[in-house]
């Protein structure tokens, strides 16, 4: 009987583990400026359906622990489908494009994203409802019209790195963290903006944890 309990147990075990595995605290809802990815040493490759609006475009959206873990490549049965976001590949393009190259249709990267991030969510987004939030949310908060609104313009010029936090703080309601990378004459621009979003994938939060920034006190932002 003992051997058969054990057996029991274990299947159990197994059976309960996928759910387990999608378990999270929070989103990060992730945004990063082409021109900052464009501008490196590594460069970057347009679209085959052409060069990106010049706005803030999605990196991903991203289940994460509150002691700065984070699960992925949660389910491996769910690859990711295009006829499951069928309705959604149009604004996807404009709005999660891939700068990756070589040129593509963003397939790889919007399959990256899924595989990865996505499929820890499943327990409470199917494929066509994460793609779906993360749009919603890039919608929702205008990144771009709200650095422009407060004079910070991607004009090649450098700017105050409060003044950049403040201007998104203060049109969002929400404390952005806010990441650099290095151009290719190496001085830190304006890269990623995170913020923190709840396990829904629908409503902000403030951030439980924030990812270390690496910018200095006045950064660039670069033209597109």
């Amino acid at each position: 009987m003992k051997g058969v309990h054990y057996i029991l147990v274990v299947h159990l075990l197994v059976c309960v583990a996928p759910i387990f595995s999608q378990d999270f605290d929070f989103f990060y809802f992730v945004q990063q400026w082409p021109g900052a990815y464009c501008d490196t040493k590594k460069s970057c490759c347009y679209p085959t359906t052409g060069k990106p609006e010049a706005d803030f475009g999605i990196h991903g959206l991203w289940p994460n622990y509150n002691d700065g873990s984070y699960p992925s490549n949660c389910d491996p049965d769910s690859p990711f489908d295009p006829s499951l976001v069928s309705d959604l590949l149009s604004q996807m393009k404009v709005k999660w494009p891939t700068l990756s190259c070589p040129s593509n249709d963003g397939i790889k990267f919007w399959t990256h994203e899924w595989d990865k991030h996505g499929t820890c969510s499943e327990s409470v987004l199917d494929q066509h409802s994460y793609f779906q939030a993360a749009l919603d949310l890039q919608s929702q908060l205008n990144l771009l019209h709200a650095l422009t609104t407060a004079g910070i313009n991607p004009d090649d010029r450098k700017y105050s790195f409060g003044d950049i936090k403040d201007a998104i703080t203060n049109s969002t309601g929400f404390t952005p963290a806010i990441k650099c990378n290095k151009d290719t004459a190496r001085s830190s621009q304006l890269y990623e903006i995170y913020f923190c979003v709840d396990t829904s994938g629908t409503n902000l939060i403030e951030c439980p944890l924030f990812p270390r920034s690496n910018c200095p006190s006045r950064v660039e932002f670069p033209s597109f």
